[in-house]
């Protein structure tokens, strides 16, 4: 499981560890039942305290996307990753909701929106 850690970017390290497990979960790079490192493994291998891996870890868990049981570590959790996907759509639908309505209050042609997004998406991308 590679995890990659920017210092460069706004986004908290432990965001950064949930959503690179969530993506990983999600298109089925490691799937239902898999073990994940433990937080203290994980926090050496990326050279961060331990404090941070748990934060993710605890994150993920309150989503669903892993199970934690004392003294065996953390694994994917059971439930179904598609109504996880569409949650996380209907979450993006609303998002993008919110920025169509204010861009037709403002004015903007659906061609500039397209632009934005493709050019955030590609920052993104490269971080």
């Amino acid at each position: 499981m590679d995890i990659i850690i920017s210092n460069s970017g706004n986004q908290p390290i432990y965001e950064q560890i949930t959503t690179q497990i969530k993506n990983l979960i999600l298109s089925g790079c490691i799937e239902e039942g898999f073990a994940l490192p433990s937080m203290r493994l994980l926090a050496k291998e990326l050279r961060i305290s331990v404090i941070t891996t748990k934060r993710a870890y605890e994150e993920l868990e309150r989503d669903g996307f892993i199970v934690s049981v004392p003294g065996k570590g953390s694994f994917v959790a059971g439930k179904n990753i598609e109504i996880i996907r569409e949650e996380q759509l209907k979450k993006t639908e609303e998002l993008m909701q919110q920025i169509v309505d204010s861009a037709l209050v403002y004015g903007l042609e659906l061609q500039e929106l397209k632009e934005m997004l493709a050019l955030l998406y590609e920052e993104k991308k490269h971080e």
